[in-house]
């Protein structure tokens, strides 16, 4: 990983925590592939048409993180590479935490 996971730009809300990501559609698989700027890099084989590699972030990031499908919502940037997804039931230190386990 090329920054610390200290850069990642995670945001507090009410019951949960935003995670900028940085998705990379129609790859060999799905896979957490380190920080991009301030956001997460994560690479999916799911195609960028009608929202299927939203969903499949989401599901792949609910797994990795070991949380229910519906505590990972898309929350921004459906049609743009950039997105914001909201982890419900994390603050941002325990994301941090799982997250730097995972990277």
């Amino acid at each position: 990983m090329s920054q610390p996971l200290a850069a990642l730009a995670l945001r507090e809300t009410d019951g949960g925590v935003i995670l900028p990501v940085k998705a990379v559609p129609n790859a060999s698989r799905d896979k957490l592939a380190g920080l991009l700027g301030d956001a997460l890099k994560v690479t999916t084989a799911a195609a960028p048409e009608a929202g299927k590699a939203n969903k499949a972030i989401a599901t792949f990031l609910a797994r990795k993180l070991k949380l229910p499908k519906s505590a990972v919502q898309l929350h921004a940037g459906a049609s743009n590479p950039r997105k914001e997804f909201r982890i419900e039931g994390l603050c941002a230190g325990d994301l941090r935490t799982a997250l730097a386990t995972l990277l």
